[in-house]
């Protein structure tokens, strides 16, 4: 469904000019009669987009735009910063092919953005036919779409991506999370500003409420679609978004519930603030995959800090993307800092060694089951945790043909004994089972943390330690 109207703005719609002093003056004439539906100015935005700098020189930014009223409010006032910025903003829309009528409206998109000068790109995705979808079609269809913007702005060097969600959105976020029992993390909601796979993804609008977007397209006569979805009470997200009018009678209303998630997402950066300057004193970490721990500096620090810090060290090294359950997390927390733990634990794919006054955490054999075929000239990942290049010696020679799996116990008694050399090895005990190995059928072939490689294999192994979630955590930003 589109809209060529919202009577919500009318009013201001109707003094629309396209002279921008104008159009200001538009704005704030409507603040004075209505704050809540009063259309976005170009200054407020420009003050909304400062806090999540600082920006370069001359700022590219990818504009996420699915044809909503929020998402082409968004690309309208994303386009006057960009022109007083000396930025360029490209609008990216993403055909997911789940309803008949998405691909005409991503071109009507483009068309609307178009008569704009605003630069348009479609983005297509097609899942596999009868392919079952983990998590829901929902949860994939956002994945995606999350990936194919991610990917379409590192491959033309936009390092900024702006999102539309707004008030409501945070709110109805909180309140999710809040009905899943989550901790201060989840109740943050969602920040102003994350990394996600190499772009910094920006909610410039998330302090402004979804009418005041809508004023503003009906101040630019900008039409927008409504995605019948967001009706659909299959959803969780709509339900939630159902019971925000009964709770705002008791003064939870929208603003008030994103205030809340804001505060928390203070909270919240104090302590990855703390977290990261704990694992800074107190943490060791090694290209082989492992760390080395002070569990005395761990034990001094607040609780909170030092669990959050142990969870963060093995979700590294366990290369899952996610830390351990809270019961068993706490559990060997408490035994560090009561002194407890006097042998090796296993914990989230990790083991936690007991070593010469430190813990050394590494990974635990048993869970590194994953086996990737590679030839020479390829380049994979391996077990959360390792990106693996296998190159040939010699230009032109034909490609060989191994596999990436667990170096462990056999394969490390194995080379040892093809090159006893290896037991005066620095790597410590624990840790050499975990590593990478690359397989020549039941034989190991290479070992490129080991600097091994059996006679007569003509190959050139490379293993980089780039684990899923780095060790310091990413602030969570505050606007």
């Amino acid at each position: 469904m589109w809209h060529k109207d919202h009577p919500s703005s009318w009013a201001c719609r109707r003094t629309h000019t396209a002279d921008p002093s104008r159009a200001d003056r538009v704005s704030r004439m409507c603040a004075r009669s209505n704050d809540t539906a009063a259309p976005v100015a170009s200054p407020e935005f420009d003050r909304l987009m400062q806090v999540l700098g600082p920006f370069e020189a001359r700022p590219r930014l990818g504009v996420a735009v699915s044809g909503g009223s929020d998402s082409m409010a968004l690309a309208l006032l994303a386009a006057g910063w960009a022109q007083s910025h000396g930025a360029t903003i490209t609008a990216l829309t993403v055909d997911h092919g789940l309803r008949r009528e998405a691909a005409a409206e991503a071109r009507r998109v483009g068309r609307w953005l178009g008569e704009r000068g605003i630069r348009h790109r479609i983005l297509r995705w097609r899942p596999d036919a009868g392919a079952p979808f983990a998590g829901g079609v929902q949860a994939a269809a956002r994945a995606a779409r999350y990936r194919l913007l991610a990917d379409w702005c590192r491959r033309h060097g936009v390092l900024h991506l702006a999102l539309a969600h707004h008030q409501e959105d945070q709110a109805e976020t909180f309140l999710l999370r809040l009905a899943r029992g989550s901790g201060l993390d989840g109740l943050a909601a969602m920040a102003p500003v994350t990394e996600r796979d190499g772009v910094r993804l920006l909610r410039p609008l998330l302090s402004v409420p979804r009418a005041r977007l809508r004023a503003t397209l009906a101040a630019a006569e900008q039409d927008w679609f409504d995605d019948p979805s967001n009706a659909n009470s299959a959803h969780a997200r709509v339900r939630m978004r159902a019971l925000i009018p009964s709770l705002a009678a008791e003064g939870l209303d929208a603003a008030r519930l994103a205030a809340t998630a804001g505060r928390l997402g203070r909270a919240r950066a104090a302590i990855d603030d703390a977290v990261a300057d704990l694992l800074a004193a107190a943490s060791a970490i090694f290209p082989a995959g492992y760390l080395s721990l002070d569990p005395a500096a761990l034990a001094a620090a607040a609780a909170e800090v030092s669990l959050r810090a142990l969870a963060r060290c093995l979700t590294t090294i366990g290369g899952a993307g996610y830390g351990p359950r809270l019961e068993r997390l706490e559990r060997l927390h408490a035994a560090i800092r009561g002194s407890a733990l006097a042998s090796a634990a296993t914990l989230g794919g990790c083991r936690i060694v007991p070593r010469r006054g430190r813990l050394l955490i590494c990974r635990e054999p048993a869970a590194a089951r994953e086996a990737i075929a590679v030839r020479s000239g390829e380049t994979v990942s391996w077990d959360g945790r390792f990106v693996v290049t296998v190159a040939p010696v010699n230009r032109g020679a034909r490609p060989r043909s191994l596999t990436v799996k667990l170096l462990g116990a056999a394969g490390w008694a194995a080379v040892a004994a093809d090159n006893p050399d290896l037991r005066k090895h620095a790597l410590p005990p624990p840790v050499r089972p975990g590593l990478p190995a690359l397989w020549d059928g039941a034989r190991v072939a290479c070992v490129p943390h080991l600097d091994y490689c059996r006679t007569g294999v003509k190959v050139r192994v490379s293993a980089v330690f780039a684990p899923e979630v780095p060790l310091a955590p990413t602030r969570f930003a505050t606007a």
